[in-house]
């Protein structure tokens, strides 16, 4: 069952990360915000040894050596928990800058939902090296983005070289430019190897930074996550050797191969990740404006009637009620992945309430405050333009909603769309 007091080890991490999204993070913020596309490096190098030393927010060999071993003991595991923990404490420092924390991101976590042990080992061990290295995933394009069987990047087997060729267009990659373009970084590309079979024929492949064909084509200019690069990459003629395939390369029917299935389990694994980023936003935003209320003399007078309540007491209460059902819910999702319980209702439901909850509260958060939010005085105004990406990328609300509808109503996805 689920326990709701915090492991000593996530208590632990937590006091040290909130340390770091204090004087690291947030006290950057701005400066990183008006300067897109600027590497925090000072930030990633520690981040990179501190990681190391302790093995926070890894799912490296070493960390699934010892899950296995805590299961064993009986002693439950926390590693999807405490990522949770971790990147909601940084994402209260600062959103854009957690998003270029080293490490393997949604390229590692692809490998871990479709990849085999030796390809695991293979790749995942060079996030635990000496210097920093990042991966990214690459499934959208232009034509495709929440339709994954629209997909029209290809990968045709050379038999001469036993190696994949690809070719086609991604957009909107996080962090693609430093999986590229940074030592022992690698992207996993999302590609068809039959484009008549939709998604029976998608499958995985690792691209290591430095692979022929393969160029960063454009930076996006983004709204918010500004210090976090999105980019636009081209692959042609890109060869991979034939064992960076993640999966099978025969081609059956979706739902029962790890091409398909490989991107969902990626998903359920990292949706709730994602959500808390945004609880961490949502966190910083009502802290602060809870801290400039009480400057200006007003007080939340908790456990009044309601009707006695002043309306900005009221707003102030029900964000907050807001944001503790939003981290239960991301608590239920993370558990469940933790002790390998299918959790893809629970993982989109905590996704499209995060979404919901960080915009609204950050939007509330202005306008509570008029003039004071809407300024550069205060980091309100960024917040809320970090805010809304929660509820876009990594499935989008309206197609979470759909996932909660399915399993919900016990559809399949060609049923109801």
């Amino acid at each position: 069952m689920i326990e709701f007091e915090m492991p000593k080890p996530i208590v632990q991490q937590k006091y040290m990360l909130e340390t770091v999204a204090r004087e690291m993070m947030r006290s950057q913020s701005r400066y990183f915000d008006e300067n897109e596309h600027a590497i925090p490096w000072d930030y990633i190098n520690f981040m990179h040894q501190a990681m190391r030393a302790t093995g926070a927010g890894s799912l490296a060999p070493k960390e699934r050596k010892e899950k296995d071993e805590a299961k064993k003991k009986d002693r439950p595991p926390i590693g999807y928990q405490s990522l949770a923990f971790m990147l909601e404490t940084l994402s209260w420092g600062d959103v854009g800058i957690y998003l270029v924390t080293p490490g393997g991101g949604l390229g590692a976590a692809a490998i871990e939902a479709a990849g085999t042990q030796e390809q695991k080992e293979r790749f995942l061990q060079r996030f635990r090296q000496e210097q920093p290295a990042f991966g990214a995933m690459a499934m959208t394009e232009p034509q495709a983005g929440s339709d994954t069987s629209a997909i029209r990047a290809t990968a045709v087997l050379d038999k001469e070289t036993n190696e994949w060729i690809l070719n086609g267009e991604k957009i909107f990659v996080t962090t693609g430019q430093k999986s590229l373009e940074e030592s022992d970084g690698l992207v996993v590309v999302w590609a068809t190897i039959d484009p008549k079979a939709g998604r029976a024929g998608m499958r995985s492949f690792v691209v290591e930074a430095g692979t022929p064909g393969v160029k960063v084509t454009k930076l996006e200019h983004k709204m918010g996550i500004r210090a976090s690069d999105t980019a636009s990459i081209v692959l042609e003629d890109a060869r991979v050797p034939y064992e960076n395939i993640l999966g099978s390369p025969e081609v059956v029917d979706a739902r029962t191969t790890k091409g398909f299935k490989g991107a969902m389990a990626t998903f359920d694994a990292t949706r709730p990740l994602v959500a808390a980023t945004g609880v961490g936003v949502a966190r910083a935003t009502l802290e602060l404006l809870k801290e400039l209320l009480t400057q200006q003399g007003i007080e939340i007078r908790y456990g009044l009637p309601r009707q006695k309540l002043t309306n900005i007491e009221r707003e102030i209460i029900d964000m907050e009620v807001l944001l503790q059902s939003c981290w239960l819910l991301i608590i239920k999702a993370v558990w469940m992945a933790d002790n390998r319980k299918p959790n893809s209702l629970e993982s989109s439901m905590s996704k499209v309430r995060a979404g919901d909850a960080v915009t609204q509260i950050t939007q509330k958060a202005l306008e509570i405050m008029g003039p004071v939010g809407y300024t550069r005085d205060t980091l309100l105004e960024k917040w809320f333009r970090d805010a809304k990406i929660t509820d876009i990328y990594e499935g989008t609300g309206q197609i979470n909603r759909l996932v909660v509808a399915r399993n919900v109503l016990g559809y399949r996805g060609s049923e109801l769309r």
